[in-house]
């Protein structure tokens, strides 16, 4: 399979695309509650999104790392997480001209990191992690988030069939190209239309 070296891959439907994060289970378990981030999920930090599965099992270790033991599939709407994206700014650019004040006046922070396989292993294309502060979280909070998932069981399923040499394939996610294109694929630093 030939992946472009910047490409989006989500799970999403006509409506809404499915983001990950992980916390500890004083965060987790209100919001999923709530359906939406409350206290004491603080509004004022930065928080940090992923389309990819993988990427986020690496990052919190098959919630097993302190603070990320709860996976939470967070449904967005393709309005909000398109606001994101025209209002973002890559994270390190700094070829750009105006790129240092672009990055300090946008809610929403673009970064490129080596996707990764079952095992953590880095893939030889990039996954997207977007960071959301400022008018982005209050947004993301208030407006776009349409459903909160708890699904560490299933981690914790993919984690032991990873450990047991099993095939995982029917646990993960279906996740696909997420259509960008034009100005805002330029924007994010996509390597190509993702149409």
């Amino acid at each position: 399979m030939n992946v472009p070296y910047r490409q989006i891959r989500a799970a999403y439907t006509e409506r809404s695309i499915t983001v990950y994060q992980a916390y500890d289970a004083a965060i987790a378990a209100p919001a999923v509650a709530a359906q939406r981030f409350v206290a004491p999920f603080k509004r004022e930090r930065m928080t940090w999104i992923k389309p990819s599965f993988l990427w986020m099992m690496y990052r919190c270790g098959y919630a097993t790392k302190p603070g990320q033991e709860r996976v939470l599939a967070i449904e967005l709407s393709r309005e909000g997480f398109a606001w994101a994206l025209a209002h973002s700014c890559l994270s390190h650019d700094d070829r750009s001209p105006g790129w240092a004040e672009r990055v300090r006046r946008s809610p929403v922070r673009i970064q490129w990191d080596p996707e990764r396989g079952v095992r953590h292993e880095a893939l030889a294309y990039r996954s997207i992690q977007i960071g959301l502060s400022g008018e982005a979280v209050r947004r993301y909070v208030e407006e776009w988030t349409v459903g909160i998932r708890d699904i560490t069981d299933r981690v914790r399923e993919v984690r032991a069939a990873v450990r047991s040499g099993a095939d995982v394939g029917a646990l993960l996610p279906a996740e696909r190209p997420y259509p960008v294109a034009g100005e805002v694929a330029e924007t994010i630093g996509a390597s190509v239309s993702s149409l």
